[in-house]
């Protein structure tokens, strides 16, 4: 294995020649000017940067390093760059640090302070590009696409790991775009018929009229325009699995039919006079209470509990604390990549704007927002004006000390590992405490370090 590429942005021919010295470990790329560095750095990719600030044309100044930074960041998000400047550069060493810089050395370096540093980033980048491998490996799994540190969502995971090889009819609640089709994806891949077929309907988005005839198929003739024999999507579904989502729309015509099928696994096409033996696994979905429903009359109470043999709760995006800058991460990943552009940042403003919206659309929502601001944001940051959101008020009445105090701890805990992609040391670094005490936070609020 070769050694790892160091570029070297420095104009002073000694200084070059001296981390090429302090740094004989590393295979060092020296640059002088910013044209050099960014040439640098698309011929070799390195994963660490030193970059000095004052770079001609403007040696006495900051603002070719602070240019060359950006630069750089915009073309190689994952490069660390360390800035090593001079003591009156100090002010815009920090500068380059909230832009984005990994750390910054100051001038006269110590070759072995200087050191210490580039081996951490080193290692910092390596460990992100293992975390990001190890992302790819679950974005393969049966879960893929429920990204998530939330307790709730995390006892969700674990209980579709436990359900899915049953043949148990499941019913999940939650929010439109709560991602109640994900996780019923996820039941029919962890469960023993993952190889048959995975059949979805909407009951809202088909007219009543026509409802039946998806559901169940017709005989050529039986109505007007049926012009030849059509199978339904429960019989297509036949070895697999079938999900029924907004189950609550279905009209009560419907639901006596679909409780004749749940109860004798056989249906009857529309038109026809022999039953079809059906074997199916059913999963169904509503944001509605269907407990309220049967109460006015509006969903058979036999249907609801013959659905209703295990329930699954999906919590809405505003309840889960640390996911909306986590998934902003993980959508802004794929567009970024659907769209041909390179990785882009989220500024501060549109983290904390992300993070305090409360997403009535939930994760589809976010989706739609993360997508847009990817194609629409004219620079390498998605700043939030680009997100487009509303303002919403705080409606947060909690006065108890100690409650206040326990949640602001948790939340802030898990916001610093959404912000941070994951990265503990990172993670820690924001919230101003070691990395020891964030592992003891982390314990202590049930928080574990990778994603189900």
């Amino acid at each position: 294995m070769g050694k790892t590429k160091l570029l070297v942005v420095e104009d002073d021919a000694g200084l070059q020649k001296q981390l090429r010295w302090s740094f004989d470990e590393y295979e060092v790329i020296v640059a002088g000017d910013r044209e050099t560095a960014l040439a640098q750095l698309h011929r070799h990719q390195p994963p660490i940067v030193t970059l000095d600030l004052g770079l001609p044309p403007d040696p006495d100044g900051a603002n070719e390093g602070l240019a060359t930074l950006q630069q750089i960041l915009a073309l190689a998000p994952d490069t660390k760059v360390i800035i090593v400047s001079g003591n009156q550069q100090r002010s815009n060493a920090l500068k380059a640090v909230s832009l984005g810089a990994y750390d910054f050395h100051q001038k006269p370096f110590e070759p072995a302070t200087l050191a210490l540093v580039v081996a951490r980033a080193c290692k910092l980048h390596g460990m992100q590009q293992e975390n990001r491998r190890m992302l790819q490996i679950e974005a393969e799994s049966p879960l893929a696409g429920i990204v998530t540190r939330d307790p709730g969502m995390l006892r969700l995971c674990r209980g579709v790991e436990k359900v899915a090889p049953s043949s148990a009819t499941v019913m999940l609640l939650g929010e439109s775009g709560s991602g109640k089709e994900l996780v019923a994806r996820g039941l029919h891949r962890l469960g023993a018929r993952h190889e048959r077929r995975f059949v979805a309907i909407n009951c809202a988005a088909i007219p009543a009229d026509l409802l039946e005839s998806e559901l169940f198929g017709h005989e050529k003739g039986a109505f007007t325009g049926a012009g030849q024999q059509t199978l339904g999507k429960i019989e297509l579904a036949d070895g697999g699995t079938f999900f029924l989502d907004e189950i609550g729309d279905m009209a009560p015509s419907l639901q006596a039919k679909l409780l004749r099928f749940l109860q004798e696994r056989v249906i009857e096409r529309i038109g026809g006079r022999r039953e079809i033996p059906i074997d199916v696994r059913v999963v169904c979905a509503t944001h509605q209470d269907l407990a309220a429903m049967v109460s006015d009359g509006r969903f058979r109470e036999d249907l609801m509990y013959r659905l209703r043999e295990i329930v699954l709760e999906i919590p809405p995006l505003r309840k889960r604390v640390g996911d909306p800058a986590l998934l902003a991460h993980h959508f802004r990943n794929r567009f970024c990549q659907a769209e041909g552009r390179p990785l882009m940042a989220f500024s501060v403003d549109a983290i904390a704007a992300i993070e305090e919206y409360q997403w009535p659309g939930n994760v589809r929502e976010l989706e739609n927002c993360i997508k847009r601001s990817v194609i629409m944001s004219d620079g390498p940051q998605i700043g939030v004006d680009d997100l487009g959101l509303p303002v919403m008020e705080n409606t947060d009445a909690a006065i108890n000390l100690r409650e206040v105090r326990d949640a602001a701890e948790y939340k802030v805990m898990v916001m610093a590992l959404a912000r941070s992609d994951g990265n503990i040391v990172k993670a820690a670094h924001l919230l101003g405490v070691s990395r020891p005490t964030l592992y003891d936070l982390m314990h202590h609020h049930g928080v574990k370090a990778q994603l189900p």
